[in-house]
């Protein structure tokens, strides 16, 4: 059985979601990196890619997955950023199943729409979705699986991902 389960995928696939439901099915603490790192800098994801920059958060994205995943029974959900990076990507597989949640550009646009939480998505959201997808197409191909959560519920995410652990 592996000491944990990371969660990546693109921003609107469901991790924080179905992580928190797999959690609870499995049992074990759920924590999501950009929560996180929010509590831990006093600050919001927003606020800080204003006031300091997208490298500033990507190197706390690093250090909180350096802290988190040395811990086990837990679900991680990263932000969708969080696999730029080689030793973020090593990390995750080295100390847990790692999962990519994967769906469409629509179903995505349809999730986040209205969320100004998301720094990443100022502009036209289509446009900024279809953009970042594009660029990110292979970033989640390092994962020991893959789910496509376009037309599942999250309880049935969470469902066959508990099916993939118990494999």
């Amino acid at each position: 059985m592996q000491q944990n389960i990371v969660l990546v995928g693109f921003m609107g696939t469901g991790k924080t979601t179905v992580g928190r439901i797999l959690a609870e099915r499995l049992g074990w603490t759920f924590t999501d990196t950009d929560a996180y790192i929010e509590e831990q800098a006093g600050m919001t994801i927003s606020r800080m890619f204003q006031e300091h920059g997208e490298a500033y958060f990507r190197e706390r994205e690093t250090e909180s997955l350096r802290e988190l995943l040395q811990r086990q029974g837990q679900v991680v959900s990263t932000g969708g950023g969080a696999v730029l990076r080689e030793e973020n990507r090593r990390l995750m597989l080295e100390n847990g199943l790692v999962v990519a949640m994967l769906a469409e550009e629509a179903v995505i646009v349809q999730r986040v729409k209205g969320d100004a939480a998301r720094p990443l998505l100022q502009g036209d959201l289509e446009e900024r979705v279809r953009t970042l997808v594009e660029a990110r197409r292979h970033a989640y191909d390092f994962a020991h699986a893959q789910l496509h959560t376009d037309n599942l519920s999250p309880l049935e995410a969470a469902r066959r991902i508990q099916e993939m652990l118990d494999a």
